[in-house]
């Protein structure tokens, strides 16, 4: 990992410790041969009941800056032993989660905490489990650094890709500079700004399609949105979250601390960011440490109000009961919020 000293010159690199004017990049066009048009912004879909996305300063979404993100995302050799890229733990098939347990890094060296999806990442104000990274960008620091997954530190990844003249190129055309972290940063983060999930049965029905959903998952709806299961409390919104963090009682002592990692705040033990519920069908396992295999699972622990003395456990969690049909109504209700045309949309592959 980095030396203090080394930390510092790299969160200069990216913009971090100065103003974002310095590192501003010319709004002016440039030609692309890899993409045949200037660089020039576009329409990169986002659902029309969400609201604006934050592109950060001289990164607005351009079809230059998206398809040098969506290289990178995909590329292993940002990895030691260019084994891995960012897809083999986000991959679009499993709405950008890989179904496992823990991820295998480099050398087959295994995380600690279950992968997230990616899905509507752009709307969070801070990432990790225990919200450890406050951009997006210098999120990308986390799993590049890391032994267990990429072990590769930024300015050697870098040099890596400068001697790629076809990313040499793509870097001048999208921000009309050289491969730098900047770049580097802000080309990924501009990718993964596209992974947008707002097109599922349940958005075409609060769209007005009254007929979106059949009769066993609008009951499941009117559960989810009841005072007695409290869901909306936790996951309320239009990304089903709140984005706070939440000791959910899932263990009574927490071997991972969560957010306490960050705060230094005994309080914030066994806390861990409240996670989307779109495409939650397609997400298993689930919690932070991918502990519970179904959805069936996780509405069983929180029937039961958690881990009774579970210490700072939240106090949304209760016990209440469900009925046989009520619990499959509201596992219904969840699995309208998969979004095929996320599942479809070709254009967040792989380059070919």
């Amino acid at each position: 990992m980095f030396s203090q000293c080394n930390n510092i010159k790299w969160l200069v690199a990216i913009g971090i410790l100065f103003p974002m004017a310095i590192f501003s990049c010319k709004q002016e066009e440039t030609s692309c041969d890899c993409a045949g048009e200037a660089n020039s912004a576009y329409d990169p879909g986002i659902p029309s009941h969400f609201p604006e996305m934050d592109w950060g300063e001289g990164n607005e979404p351009t079809a230059q800056r998206f398809e040098l993100g969506r290289k990178l995302f995909y590329d292993p050799v940002l990895s030691l032993d260019s084994s891995i890229s960012c897809a083999s733990c986000h991959k679009p098939e499993l709405a950008f989660t890989d179904g496992e347990r823990f991820s295998k890094g480099v050398h087959g060296n295994m995380g600690e905490r279950n992968t997230p999806t990616l899905v509507n990442i752009g709307y969070h104000k801070e990432f990790f489990w225990d919200g450890g990274s406050h951009t997006l960008e210098m999120m990308i620091q986390g799993p590049t650094e890391s032994e267990n997954e990429m072990n590769m530190l930024i300015p050697d990844i870098i040099e890596r890709l400068k001697q790629d003249p076809e990313y040499v190129e793509l870097a001048s055309a999208a921000y009309d500079r050289e491969m730098d972290p900047f770049v580097f940063t802000r080309a990924l983060g501009n990718f993964m700004r596209h992974i947008l999930s707002g097109n599922t049965r349940y958005d075409d029905y609060i769209n007005g399609n009254a007929s979106a959903l059949n009769e066993q998952e609008l009951v499941g709806l009117e559960l989810f949105n009841s005072d007695k299961l409290a869901c909306t409390k936790c996951h309320g919104g239009f990304d089903f979250t709140d984005y706070s963090y939440r000791n959910i009682g899932l263990y009574k002592e927490y071997p991972d601390t969560g957010r306490a990692r960050i705060t230094g705040d005994p309080q914030d033990a066994g806390k861990f960011k409240v996670p989307t519920l779109r495409n939650i069908a397609l997400t298993a396992p689930y919690m932070h440490d991918g502990s519970m295999k179904t959805l069936e699972e996780v509405l069983r622990h929180y029937e039961v109000g958690g881990k009774p003395g579970a210490r700072n456990k939240d106090d949304e969690i209760h016990p209440f009961r469900l009925s046989d049909e009520e619990t499959d109504a509201l596992i219904a209700f969840l699995e309208t919020l998969t979004d095929s045309s996320l599942l479809n949309n070709t254009d967040l592959n792989a380059p070919q």
